[in-house]
């Protein structure tokens, strides 16, 4: 049981993903198939229960948001041993005032004609629950720390932090 506050697993969770910023987004493509893919996730400073993406319009990703708002988010930064999963809904919008937030040079890569491209939208992903695993130590103490489970029958312990977020 973690006594910490869901204030600061909160605080946690979004300095985890500020550090990774690259998810894999898994929508929900024909009623049952997941499909994943690679998205720069963007964050507004004071905007805790949404995360943001770029991405065209008239993409399949935005076709399949259309059917079903299901979404997830995986972080993963294997160096660091921090993961995070973001479970929401997503939609879809075209307002050029949270592009002008969002947009940073860096995603000119993807959309060269910049912020003022007419066919860039921001998909808008509600958070409802998250949770993260943080393995500070390092791989090193983090396979001990299993491998010692495994041969003890105990749960690992002092491995990192793991915790579960409703509606963060």
């Amino acid at each position: 049981m973690s006594d910490k506050t869901n204030k600061e697993k909160t605080e946690k969770l979004f300095e985890l993903i500020e550090d990774i910023q690259i998810a894999m987004l898994t929508t929900v493509e024909d009623g049952h198939s997941l499909r994943s893919r690679p998205m720069w996730v963007r964050r507004r400073e004071g905007d805790g229960q949404f995360l943001y993406c770029f991405t065209r319009d008239d993409s399949g990703k935005v076709r399949e948001l259309c059917r079903d708002r299901h979404v997830n988010l995986a972080f993963a930064d294997k160096g660091d041993q921090e993961y995070v999963s973001v479970s929401g809904k997503a939609s879809v919008t075209e307002d050029r005032t949270l592009i002008d937030d969002l947009w940073s040079e860096g995603a000119r890569a993807w959309f060269p004609d910049g912020k003022d491209d007419p066919n860039l939208a921001v998909i808008k992903i509600s958070i409802e629950y998250a949770e993260y695993w943080d393995a500070p130590n390092g791989l090193m103490v983090t396979a001990f720390g299993w491998a010692k489970a495994r041969l003890t029958g105990e749960p690992p312990r002092g491995v990192g932090d793991n915790e579960k977020l409703g509606a963060a």
